[in-house]
């Protein structure tokens, strides 16, 4: 089992050390020395209080090989420093300069059709390739050995945004390692033709030298589902060895100092499986860009439920996120009036401790200079660069009040993410090409959101038991001992909820046999009290077929719906198909949702795809939503202690169009109610107790709060207070 590290959280510059981090990345190496005052004026302007520095900067400090300039990164710490801004420094290694693949071109990646990869852009460079990594890894140890003793250099970013332009390479280098790492998974050959069920169309391979790459084999060729998908892995993992690499090379000079990389979690993209990497980290970082469109916060929430459990429940670090648009997008749009702070107070709102931007000055040349920043082409005398220093404001008032070091509290619901059923639904090998496990997450996300209630997003491989309910969209990957801990879950009286296209196979990509959902060799099935036979597949392609079909709820499905052609004595069918197009796919009065006793629990089945206001529908028929009042002490996702004080359930507003989350002091004294507006109207808040702390786009009455779009109330309580007072009036 792997050991997590410890958590270390980056110090400040301020007398305690403490508070909320708030800045971005600086590149002042794209800027002229005379703009190095004027930034750090307009910085203590704002409040920022930390930099991350040097990403991009390797041909700056290294400008020719062996050739080692640190002269101008000293001078723009030091000023910051003196300015009592921290410096998050970089390894500078996310982008090689152009003179090492001058003289080795061999460490430029391979695509999949045999094609270079050629320099000009970020992580032009093999994962794998020795030479890139010695290089790599001297400039680790100069930075280390230079800045080791810095005060003003308080913590240190690997990288950045691993595996953004290099996580496929189909290099010899990576050949030889996907070949060592196979050997290293399955110890013998056997094991391995048995896992890619490789007598499939004569793959069968005779000794670890003829394991091949998932190249490009012709226009209309399909790899080998559990090949790719161990592909999937071993990226992860090279890259990951990577990142180990780079950290212990500097640890090992400069061990006082706290060491991150940033993620990339998005529901439009979860790059690695973070899961592994967390233990990897001492404080979990994040880039998150919102989602254009209606979905903006809750796609931001629940990006952010995931990173909270990545945590453990421990405060964590926004590396990145825009104050308006970005360019990278086929639509770029900008923020609306209030969203820059909305956004930001969001984060704290699902347990971040920092708020980070990409970048402080926008840039002007280059491939993103049209990406927002702290300070826009026009200058700091505009409502942007106010809109930042009116967010500087509020991180420091709840700095002062006490939120850093809070933890959010736990929903009573877990929705289980799976990196590997994530990779396995980009088959195209499925029954449909149109699934998407990380979508279906944040559809559900969402569901309970609309349902007035809010749900944690954890990791499959981690600690769920703590939980009333957990909820399996498209988790098609189950494992024998995942299978196991999920019936054990129903078993001990929790509420298991299984999507349509859930535990159709293992971590092998093997199908489980004797009809769906065939995983744990039936168990899954067998706890579920069903038996699919078949997959029922609509889609826009097949003209002048059925689009959709409804249900005996009045719910609709328009992508997958099983065949269940039985069910258990005990099992109760909760909906059918019903209607013109069911009987025409000949599935009217078919069960399409059911709930069946195991244990001393429940098991539910939802057996075909609903869209996010049908979820709604059905967790308000389920009753599964309302919270508990209280929760004996138990563990997080992962292994984080909770305090008992923590999970006494507090006041909550079950107004669908409130996001309402809660930060608590380990002891339980003091307590943080955030309320969001999640709709376009003004929505009243009653009730609000404790004192208001901020107040973005409010208004104020008698009664109560009334939120405008895109505002944001937090309320500071402090329990023991109230406590006593409460014994004293007594």
């Amino acid at each position: 089992m792997t050991t997590r590290r410890t958590f270390r959280w980056p110090s400040l510059l301020t007398e305690s050390g403490r508070g909320i981090a708030f800045g971005g990345d600086y590149n002042p190496d794209q800027w002229p020395e005379e703009t190095l005052d004027e930034d750090i004026r307009l910085m203590v302007q704002a409040g920022v209080n930390t930099v991350a520095l040097a990403i991009f900067s390797w041909d700056k400090i290294e400008p020719r090989e062996g050739e080692f300039t640190f002269e101008w990164l000293d001078h723009v710490i030091d000023k910051l420093g003196a300015a009592s801004i921290a410096v998050d420094l970089a390894s500078a290694t996310a982008t090689a300069p152009l003179w090492l693949y001058e003289r080795h071109p061999e460490v430029l990646p391979i695509d999949r059709y045999g094609h270079v990869v050629n320099a000009g852009s970020r992580q032009s460079w093999q994962p794998t390739s020795p030479v890139l990594k010695e290089y790599a890894l001297r400039l680790c140890r100069k930075l280390a050995e230079h800045y080791k003793d810095n005060p003003y250099v308080t913590a240190w970013h690997m990288g950045n945004e691993y595996g953004w332009n290099n996580r496929y390479d189909y290099s010899d280098n990576a050949l030889a390692a996907f070949r060592t790492w196979c050997e290293a998974k399955y110890g013998t050959v056997d094991a391995l033709n048995e896992a890619w069920g490789t007598a499939f169309w004569s793959q069968h391979v005779n000794s670890f030298d003829e394991v091949l790459l998932p190249r490009h084999m012709g226009g209309d060729s399909m790899v080998n589902p559990p090949q790719q998908l161990d592909y999937e892995r071993f990226g992860n993992d090279m890259l990951l060895d990577f990142y180990k690499a780079e950290r212990d090379a500097i640890e090992e000079i400069c061990p006082g100092k706290p060491f991150t990389t940033n993620f990339m979690v998005s529901t439009d993209q979860c790059t690695m499986d973070y899961a592994q990497w967390a233990n990897e980290v001492d404080f979990v970082s994040n880039d998150h860009y919102f989602h254009e469109g209606e979905s903006h916060l809750d796609e931001l929430a629940c990006s952010d439920a995931l990173m909270d459990s990545l945590a453990l429940g421990k405060p964590w670090y926004v590396m990145e996120h825009s104050t308006s648009a970005v360019q990278w997008k086929p639509l770029n749009t900008r923020k609306r009036a209030g969203e820059l702070m909305r956004d930001s107070l969001a984060h704290v709102a699902m347990g971040a401790d920092a708020i980070n931007f990409f970048q402080w000055r926008q840039s002007a040349s280059g491939a993103e200079a049209f990406h927002s920043a702290m300070v826009p082409h026009a200058g700091s005398d505009t409502k942007l660069f106010r809109g930042v220093c009116e967010l500087g404001a509020a991180l420091k008032t709840l700095s002062d009040a006490g939120v850093q070091d809070t933890e959010l509290k736990r929903a009573d619901t877990a929705i289980l993410f799976s990196a590997e059923s994530e990779w396995a639904t980009r088959s195209e090998t499925l029954p449909s090409m149109k699934l998407n496990h990380w979508h279906d997450v944040r559809d559900w996300y969402r569901g309970y959101l609309d349902a007035g209630a809010r749900a944690d997003v954890v990791p499959l491989a981690y600690d769920w038991s703590g939980y009333q309910t957990i909820v399996l969209p498209t988790v098609i990957a189950l494992s024998d001992e995942d299978t196991r801990r999920i019936a054990d879950f129903a078993e001990n009286g929790g509420t298991v909820i299984v999507g349509y296209a859930t535990g159709l196979i293992d971590e092998h990509f093997h199908i489980g046999l004797g009809g769906y959902p065939g995983a744990g060799n039936g168990l899954l099935r067998d706890m579920l009290g069903i038996r699919s036979e078949e997959f029922n597949i609509l889609g826009e392609e097949a003209e002048d077929e059925p689009a959709e079909i409804g249900l005996s709820n009045g719910l609709t499905t328009r992508l997958w719906q099983n065949d269940v052609t039985s069910v258990a004595p005990d099992t109760r069918v909760l909906a059918t198909y019903v209607g013109t197009a069911a009987a025409d796919w000949e599935l009217d009065g078919v069960p399409a949702i059911t709930s069946h006793p195991h244990g001393q629990g429940a098991a539910i089945y939802v057996g075909c795809d609903l869209g996010r206001h049908d979820i709604t529908h059905l967790l308000k028929e389920l009753n599964t939503t309302a919270p508990s009042d209280e929760r004996a002490p138990d563990q997080r996702p992962g292994g984080g202690e909770i305090n008992a004080a923590t999970t006494t359930a507090a006041a909550t507003t079950h107004d669908p169009r409130i996001l309402h989350t809660i930060r608590q002091s380990s002891d339980g004294t003091i307590r943080f109610d955030f309320y969001l507006n999640r709709s376009k109207q003004p929505v009243a808040v009653n009730g609000v107790e404790g004192d208001p702390i901020i107040a973005h786009r409010c208004e104020t009455d008698a009664v109560g709060y009334t939120l405008n779009r895109n505002a944001i109330l937090i309320a500071k309580n402090v329990l023991l207070n109230r406590a006593r007072m409460a014994m004293l009036s007594g």
